[in-house]
This record gives structure tokens, C-alpha cells and sequence, in this order.
């Protein structure tokens, strides 16, 4: 059984990487879907996520590194898979999540959301809140992977 996990990972964050063990143990093969959204302006390149999301994945079994344009609904069915996996810190993520999931339900009634708790933790953790910190110079190392953590010194090494 397999499930997809969409985002734009833009960095991968520990919290991430959390949801996809838990998600991998239940549903056995996780697909983790990066987002190319054009018009959302990225840190990273598509192609530096990926190459992020691989090197944070490694170790991990069963897990497929893709990515998606358009409609989430439409790649689940390119990849023949029925089940969409989105991780919760708090209620404001609920409700953002249950709109798309019902969304989703409305245009294929087959796809199936399922949310996961994040980890206590995790439940301040997000990709925004580190390029933040990683943008003032804050240390950030125990949120992220360490190729991670190179790779935003290295950004706002450039930036700057």
C-alpha cells in the first residue's frame, strides 16, 4: 500500500522527515510529492529539494522522491494511488488541511487524506520559521538535516 506525501519542501525539515518515517510504517511505500509552484517564490530550486529530500531519505526504505505541477488530485491518479498523507501542528493547520482534503474528496471521491499528529517535538517546526531563523544566522542545526543546514548557510551566504 502505498501514500502520497505533497509539499514544497522548501528546506526539508526534521518535521517532515518525522511525518514520512511514521507515514512509510503504516502504509509501507511513501511517495513524497515536491510541488513546482512558479509562482511561489522558492529558496531553493526544485531540483536542490529534491536532491535535499534524497540525501534526508536515504536511509529510509520505500520511499519515492517525485515530483508534481497542476492539480494533486490529478498526480494521484497518474500514480495510481488513492491515499494523500498531510502532517498537523494545530488547529489552523486542520482547517487549511480538511478544506483541501474535501476539495480533494470532491473531485475524486476514491482519494482518501489522512492526517498525522506531528510530534510534540515539532509542533512550532516549520519551513518558513527556519529559513527565518537560518536568514539571521541562527543555528538551525536541529531542525533540519545537516546537508540541509550547509545548504541554507550557503544561501544566505550568497544573499547577503
Amino acid at each position: 500500500m502505498k501514500v502520497i506525501y505533497p509539499g514544497s519542501f522548501d528546506p526539508v525539515t526534521k518535521g517532515h522527515i518525522d511525518i514520512i518515517k511514521r507515514a512509510q510504517k503504516i502504509f509501507g511505500e511513501v511517495i513524497v510529492a515536491v510541488l513546482v509552484n512558479n509562482s511561489k517564490n522558492s529558496l531553493f530550486t526544485i531540483e536542490e529539494r529534491v536532491e535535499l529530500l534524497q540525501d534526508a531519505l536515504k536511509d529510509i526504505e520505500n520511499i519515492e522522491v517525485d515530483t508534481f505541477s497542476g492539480l494533486l488530485i490529478n498526480y494521484t491518479e497518474s500514480k495510481g494511488c488513492n491515499r494523500i498523507i498531510r502532517g498537523l501542528r494545530a488547529i489552523s493547520d486542520y482547517e487549511v488541511e480538511l478544506q483541501m482534503a474535501l476539495a480533494n474528496r470532491s473531485l475524486n471521491g476514491n482519494v482518501e487524506t489522512v492526517f498525522l499528529a506531528s510530534s510534540p517535538e515539532f509542533n512550532f517546526l516549520s519551513s518558513s520559521i527556519v529559513k527565518e531563523i537560518a536568514s539571521f544566522g541562527g543555528d538551525v542545526s536541529d531542525l533540519v538535516s545537516s546537508s540541509v543546514n550547509e545548504a541554507l548557510k550557503e544561501k544566505y551566504k550568497n544573499i547577503k
